[in-house]
């Protein structure tokens, strides 16, 4: 053999080992101040309320109500969670329940809620209550229907709407017993569980994007900001099945009559709505950044195209125009990372691609890719990525993964990811399809300097972009 050749062999070897058995001298990752938007990969109708430190956060699970917490806005899908309320069997508000939100007022926990008891047509709002001064401490318990005795019909996505001392209660429901089209309706309240009046509607779906879908034609999902005297009420339009679901908005001025329809003026478009690769954007919350600098928006949108109730959470800044109207823009586009929240720490970036590579698990070209590249896992047993994550600090951290998952039948596809010799932790990768990237969260400990994070084949195919890590919640 000449002997340039085999000098050319012989560090091949060389590198080839140091990749299979050397993964703390792969690349570095890279510190970045932004994230890829999708804040968890999973939920609908999400409401925020922060407080100390801590976003509170709920979202619609069918069975009971479920509170989580979290010190970041970008990686919701890593909070802690706690099961708050499960409703007694056989009763009015045993089944199907949507929206929670969690409000405090007048020194109590309240979360709202909709609720029936399997059959649709009695869906209805109802209040729980918790004295504790934690929401995650104490007890809510069942406090009251809330209800127009008068008026007593469908439902949903009540929310509170507080001026100086007064409160009001916006929701959803429908004008009679028919599931024909939702109004958005208003009452003023005695207290956070009681209705002091009639309910008075405000909002009906009339104009063309209003009404893709009808029947039923939809306005629902209200939220307030309140900013210069001016009271805004951002809603949902069109049916929550269709691409064509979308926010738009009623204001008045918060010195007006709010009992009165003419008080409120509806914006004639909407204000948030579908682009490419962003589907059915809607139900939306409000909140501020961690540092309290930013206005931000936590809406869900479908996780795919045509994926109806299927959808998962995002979350972007917003702004003000100088007649102090809201700014929502566009929803961001979802291959292009957005800064992350003001206050928020910088984040650690590992390319899948960089990693080192055992068995089946590839490399293939993607454009919408963070860095134009992607590593594929075929299905084989054997596959394996590892990358190598140095911090400086022992503790609670976050792996949030980019992936996609294209496998047949929309099924959910699975890896393990172990640290340095732990034990193996189950990751689930809900069905993205081909070309609409999710991220999954998993909390995990890392030691002071070099942790080996191994990704490993589990069931179907699933592709990874890139791994971010951050502090967790301490």
């Amino acid at each position: 053999m000449p002997g340039g050749l085999f000098l050319r062999l012989a560090a091949f070897v060389v590198i080839v080992n140091v990749l299979a058995l050397e993964p703390d001298k792969l690349a570095a990752g890279e510190e970045v101040t932004d994230f890829y938007n999708v804040v968890a990969p999973a939920g609908a109708d999400p409401w925020l309320w922060s407080q100390n430190g801590w976003y509170y956060a709920t979202v619609t699970t069918g069975g009971n109500v479920t509170l989580s917490r979290s010190r970041s806005l970008s990686n919701l899908g890593a909070a802690e969670r706690k099961v708050v309320w499960t409703p007694s069997p056989e009763t009015p508000a045993a089944k199907n329940l949507w929206a929670p939100e969690l409000h405090r007022l007048e020194k109590a926990w309240y979360i709202y809620v909709a609720a029936d008891d399997g059959a649709n047509a009695n869906h209805r709002m109802y209040v729980l209550e918790n004295l504790a001064d934690d929401p995650f401490k104490g007890e809510f318990v069942f406090k009251s229907k809330i209800v127009d005795p008068k008026d007593d019909r469908w439902a949903i996505d009540g929310t509170v709407l507080r001026v100086g001392e007064r409160l009001f209660f916006v929701w959803s429901g429908w004008e009679g017993a028919e599931d024909i089209q939702q109004n958005l309706y208003i009452a003023a309240m005695s207290n956070p569980w009681i209705l002091s009046g009639a309910r008075v509607a405000i909002s009906r779906p009339t104009l063309p994007w209003e009404t893709k879908g009808a029947p039923p034609a939809v306005n629902e999902g209200p939220q307030v900001l309140v900013k210069d005297r001016r009271i805004h009420l951002i809603y949902s339009a069109s049916g929550s099945w269709t691409d064509a679901y979308c926010l738009g908005r009623l204001t008045a001025d918060i010195d007006a009559d709010l009992l009165a329809p003419a008080s409120w003026k509806k914006y004639e478009k909407p204000v948030f709505a579908s682009v490419p690769g962003v589907y059915g954007p809607g139900h939306c919350s409000f909140t501020k950044s961690p540092d309290g600098r930013e206005d931000w928006i936590v809406y869900h949108s479908a996780r795919y195209r045509g994926a109806g109730w299927n959808r998962l959470l995002r979350a972007q800044p917003f702004s003000w125009d100088q007649d102090g109207f809201p700014r929502f823009g566009a929803p961001a586009p979802p291959d292009q990372p957005i800064k992350v929240p003001g206050g928020e720490p910088a984040r650690q970036r590992y390319e899948a691609e960089a990693g080192s590579l055992v068995g089946a698990a590839r490399v293939a070209r993607q454009p919408s890719a963070s860095r134009g590249a992607k590593v594929q896992f075929p299905g084989s047993a054997d596959s394996t990525l590892t990358l190598v994550a140095t911090v400086k600090e022992a503790g609670a951290y976050v792996v949030s993964i980019r992936y996609l998952n294209a496998s047949d039948r929309k099924s959910s596809a699975t890896q393990t990811l172990t640290v340095d010799d732990g034990p193996p932790l189950r990751v689930s990768y809900l069905f993205t399809g081909p070309a609409d990237w999710s991220n999954q969260f998993v909390s995990v400990t890392l030691k002071t300097g070099p942790n080996r994070i191994r990704l490993g084949q589990g069931e179907r195919m699933v592709e990874i972009d890139c791994l971010d890590i951050t502090p967790g919640d301490r």
